[in-house]
């Protein structure tokens, strides 16, 4: 599968990161890392982003970029993490840059688009926002790991989101104790 990976502003950028180390493995995958998200990571992780040398990785501001055209044919978009204002500026269609024009591009093909969103409390705004992307199709996956999986460590509470992100992809996985 192709797939676009964006990691924008909000907390939890180690999701995203986990998301392209686990896609590269048997995917083509394509990374837009927002202004944002690079001051999170250096933030979050000061040691810096590893990611697979077969990952192609563009910034926000490349709009004229392969991935945003339909015709070059990418299969699904993960946001992960996805702040509120990429939430809204994709519930919008403002496409200021690579990370809306892509995920505009996954809802106008009816493609899969996958919003991890990362904020809590939600506000109504962001609620609707959710629920009017929901209706077109584009799953909305809260970055809210489970317990009934005895996660030991933090690595597998993102094991588990990951795995629920390639769940929703389609993609088989072992990432997390399936309930039983």
């Amino acid at each position: 599968m192709k797939i676009v990976v964006a990691l924008t502003g909000a907390s939890g950028v180690i999701y995203g990161l986990r998301l392209i180390e686990e896609l590269s493995k048997n995917n083509e995958v394509y990374a837009v890392i927002s202004d944002s998200a690079k001051k999170v990571i250096k933030y979050e992780h000061p040691e810096g982003m590893k990611i697979n040398k077969k990952v192609k990785v563009f910034s926000q501001g490349q709009i004229g970029a392969s991935i945003a055209s339909s015709s070059f044919g990418v299969d699904a978009m993960v946001i992960c993490p996805c702040s509120m204002k990429t939430l809204a500026a994709v519930s919008v269609g403002y496409s200021e840059n690579l990370i809306v024009r892509c995920a505009d591009v996954m809802i106008k093909e009816r493609k899969k688009l996958v919003l991890a969103v990362r904020e809590t409390p939600f506000s109504p705004i962001h609620l609707e926002n959710m629920l009017k992307l929901s209706r077109l199709g584009v799953v909305i996956l809260p970055l809210s790991p489970a317990w009934y999986n005895k996660p030991k460590n933090l690595d597998d509470m993102i094991s588990f989101i990951i795995g629920k992100v390639l769940d929703s992809l389609g993609i088989q996985n072992n990432l997390y104790k399936r309930w039983k």
